[in-house]
């Protein structure tokens, strides 16, 4: 076998095994999946205007990936629950909850694609809300999306988003124009990885 040939299968496999993790291309969840889902979010004792947003969500599932539309205002002073020793700073309990939210979310073959702080105003209608950032993410499917919620409520990860907002507003979105190539990009950063190999060896 030559060392093209070696390299080559190596990163081939490697990317396959990346593109089995990102997905974005499942089957719709099947009624059964979805009630036992939404009882395992009722165990955890959550309002019950969140758990019909939840099986409002569900309701469209297809299986694919969809991107999260984070809309965020922070509130004057974080609100902790009693028993919190954090502080009162709101960035710094979104900071917290940044960084918790990055392992469930790579667990379930998500990633966060975009993050834009608020810098000015331009075209705002009257009584639009202040928010003071926007966030996008991306869930392999609704699936991973209600098994992250999960994951994120059992290992208390919610308590500093909600220390942090005053007001939120989540919607998913489908992309119809879109220059995040995940896919390409990847396997652009393998090809070069192997180039450099080749060159190193060869």
């Amino acid at each position: 076998m030559t060392l093209a040939l070696g390299i080559g299968i190596a990163l081939g496999a490697v990317y396959g095994l990346f593109l089995l993790w990102y997905g974005g291309n499942g089957r719709p969840m099947r009624p059964a999946e979805v009630d036992h889902l939404m009882q395992e979010f009722g165990a955890l004792t959550l309002d019950g205007a969140v758990l019909q947003e939840l099986r409002s969500l569900v309701a469209s599932d297809d299986g694919k990936e969809f991107v999260m539309q984070n809309l965020v205002r922070y509130r004057p002073k974080a609100l902790y629950p009693p028993g919190y020793d954090y502080g009162d700073d709101p960035r710094a309990a979104d900071r917290r909850y940044g960084k918790a939210v990055i392992g469930p979310l790579l667990r379930h073959g998500s990633l966060i694609l975009f993050v834009a702080k608020r810098i000015g105003t331009f075209i705002e209608p009257e009584g639009a809300d202040a928010w003071h950032y926007v966030a996008m993410v991306r869930y392999r499917s609704r699936r991973d999306f209600l098994r992250f919620a999960l994951a994120t409520q059992r290992d208390d990860i919610f308590v500093h988003k909600w220390a942090a907002l005053e007001k939120t507003h989540v919607f998913p979105v489908k992309p119809l124009v879109s220059l995040f190539f995940v896919r390409a990009m990847v396997a652009g950063l393998l090809a070069a990885f192997g180039g450099a190999l080749f060159l190193l060896f060869r």
